[in-house]
């Protein structure tokens, strides 16, 4: 029976272990499919404390990870095939509520506490052009990545709240910003849309979609059709040196959803001033998995920490 499972290998993941294993609960961190999470999608991170420089996105995951390891983290390569919360076993000959979690469909593990820090993903349009520039010039963050688009031109992809902040964020950067809408409207509030329709150096496309992005190397341009399947489609390119989707998000979550309390999307919900997972004692959530709003590495370390001594302070408690 071990005190504290982690599954997630991202700022939240790491941060949680590092907390935990200082605070000798002997934390097994299994670190899932992808090291770092989504930050692996960007090529540099200039926005985390501590790095004045900037820093590689893999360097500063390795950096998180040997600093768990320092204090006597345990990891598990593999992936979380399948959960159950919530479950009797035995601690110290006493029967107490313990959860099970299965890596790889073979290897059981058995955990007095557990924190989840699975993350989520940016959805994407699927077009293939997409992964092929996926960190040279497409990217699914404007406050991560609109930085280095400074002076720039660059495209936003969606027609809600989210796209139309992203666009505007992105415009107080660059030199314009071509905002991509699939429909004949804006699904954004009223402000937003005044906004952005006013906003000297955005131009919004309506009815528009993006068939494949181009350039050598990186991204220089994006071929778009109006009209799509319609009588006066048309076909035409734009120039841009970045791509931004902003069309949502769906939390990795799907292990938990039958067991836990999410939103409609999916993001898990936690009791107020605690990552506590409600309905369901000794379960936390941290990072992105449970935050809609803001998606930010340092947001989600801060969220790593704080379950983490929410973890603790159950612990002591049983």
């Amino acid at each position: 029976m071990n005190n504290l499972l982690i599954i997630g290998s991202g700022p939240a993941g790491y941060t949680a272990a590092i907390y935990a294993a200082r605070a000798n609960l002997s934390p097994i961190l299994i670190e899932g499919p992808q090291l770092g999470g989504q930050l692996m999608t960007t090529t540099e991170v200039e926005n985390f404390p501590g790095y004045p420089d900037g820093v590689e996105p893999f360097q500063m995951m390795d950096d998180l990870r040997r600093q768990a390891e320092r204090f006597g983290t345990k990891f598990v390569s593999g992936v979380v095939t399948k959960v159950e919360l919530s479950q009797v076993g035995y601690i110290e000959g006493k029967a107490e509520t313990c959860h099970k979690v299965w890596v790889e469909d073979t290897d059981l593990y058995e955990t007095k506490s557990l924190i989840i820090a699975t993350g989520a993903s940016a959805k994407y349009l699927g077009i293939p052009s997409e992964e092929t520039y996926r960190g040279r010039g497409v990217s699914a963050c404007a406050t991560c990545d609109g930085f280095f688009y400074r002076k720039k031109t660059v495209a936003v992809v969606g027609g809600g709240d989210t796209a139309c902040e992203e666009a505007q964020y992105l415009a107080n950067l660059c030199e314009k910003v071509y905002l991509i809408v699939r429909k004949p409207f804006l699904r954004a509030s009223q402000i937003m849309q005044d906004r952005v329709l006013n906003h000297p150096k955005i131009e919004v496309l309506f009815e528009h979609n993006t068939l494949q992005l181009t350039g050598e190397g990186k991204v220089q341009g994006a071929d778009l059709v109006y009209r799509k399947g319609e009588p006066d489609e048309q076909v035409h390119h734009i120039a841009i040196d970045g791509f931004f989707l902003a069309i949502g998000h769906h939390p990795n979550t799907q292990l938990f959803r039958d067991q836990l309390e999410t939103d409609q999307e999916g993001y898990l919900k936690v009791a107020a001033d605690s990552q506590a997972c409600i309905g369901c004692p000794g379960v936390f959530a941290a990072g992105d998995c449970c935050d809609p709003r803001y998606r930010q590495a340092i947001v989600a370390a801060g969220s790593g920490c704080r379950a983490a001594l929410d973890a603790d302070k159950y612990l002591k408690s049983l």
